[in-house]
């Protein structure tokens, strides 16, 4: 029985004549990668895929009816709920980037290579998507804080100070500064020659396609940690020092009922600070899970896209709690619909 698995597995050894070739041995155009994917004992690969379907879809639907809600309720047409609508789009991406070629690897494991098989094009434009949701979440949350900033520690100024027009820029820049930040990283992979196809992933990222590379591309890596470090350390900043002062305006808050006015204050930042911690810590368990080399691959794989499925699938949940506005909002749309699909 062990050694009929052993053969319906692929093996490391087996796979690994597509990890590295000869240097002489360069892939000729055009080039097609393989995802080493997950390993999947026979039969559960139906199972996962299943599972995975389920989370895509509540990360379609809760997203989907944050934007539906936002867009159709005039009353939502305000600065927290646009930069809601921003993160909703943010979580799709992600989502939309690896799950559903992720869920045909779950769905085909230990299928024939053609099922794990991706074109450099698409490796690249997964990869991009990927990264850009890394860098957008971040910058995105930044406004947020910002937003949040004006609300409790400016509360008489916010219409002044959150304009249409300012609404509109933080957006931009949010966008923009993750699409050229990343745009940036991936040029460096132009007239890069590779001396391998094997992909030791799920998805693909910079790293995992340039390992494959016949010569080593230190300015990409270089490029790679500064970009990293001074996007989550500027985000960080922006963050700490907005919830500084929105702790320091709190508590020296008066007025007939403090602790209610206290209670309303934090309630409008909690669910910001929360998304915001998730999504860090399910970064800080990948940097940790790559400090182990003991540790199973296939731990390391889910431990890579837990900040890629996580935060897209809770994010909604986490604000459709936390707004009650949001909350009512969406309760009214599928109220609407449901006669409709009864009639």
């Amino acid at each position: 029985m062990d050694s009929d698995l052993e053969e319906l597995i692929p093996t490391p050894d087996a796979l690994q004549p597509l990890v590295q070739m000869s240097n002489s041995s360069v892939v000729l155009d055009p080039v097609v990668f393989v995802l080493e994917g997950f390993r999947v004992a026979p039969g559960y690969g139906p199972l996962l895929f299943l599972l995975l379907l389920c989370i895509f879809l509540l990360v379609l639907a809760g997203n989907g009816l944050v934007l539906v809600a936002v867009a159709t309720e005039r009353r939502l047409w305000r600065p927290m709920f646009v930069l809601m609508v921003n993160l909703a789009l943010v979580d799709l991406l992600g989502a939309s980037a690896i799950c559903p070629r992720l869920l045909m690897l779950l769905l085909y494991a230990g299928g024939p290579i053609s099922y794990r098989s991706i074109s450099h094009a698409h490796a690249l434009l997964q990869a991009i998507a990927v990264h850009t949701y890394g860098v957008a979440m971040l910058t995105v949350l930044a406004a947020m804080a910002y937003d949040r900033y004006v609300a409790v520690c400016e509360p008489l100024r916010y219409h002044s100070v959150m304009t249409p027009l300012r609404v509109f820029w933080l957006c931009f820049w949010s966008w923009f500064l993750a699409v050229v930040l990343i745009g940036i990283l991936f040029g460096f992979h132009i007239g890069t020659k590779f001396c391998g196809t094997l992909i030791q992933h799920v998805y693909c990222s910079n790293r995992g396609i340039l390992q494959l590379s016949c010569e080593p591309s230190p300015v990409n890596n270089y490029y790679g940690l500064v970009m990293t470090y001074a996007v989550s350390t500027s985000v960080f900043l922006v963050t700490t020092f907005s919830y500084i002062r929105i702790l320091m305006a709190v508590l020296g808050r008066g007025g007939p009922d403090p602790v209610q006015t206290r209670s309303k204050a934090l309630q409008t930042c909690s669910s910001h600070l929360v998304v915001y911690v998730l999504y860090n810590v399910a970064i800080v368990i990948i940097v940790i899970s790559y400090r182990f080399p003991a540790l199973a691959p296939n731990i390391k794989k889910l431990f890579s896209i837990l900040f890629i499925i996580v935060p897209p699938t809770v994010n909604p949940l986490i604000y459709g709690l936390v707004s009650h506005e949001l909350r009512s909002a969406i309760c009214r749309r599928l109220r609407r619909v449901a006669p409709k699909r009864q009639s």
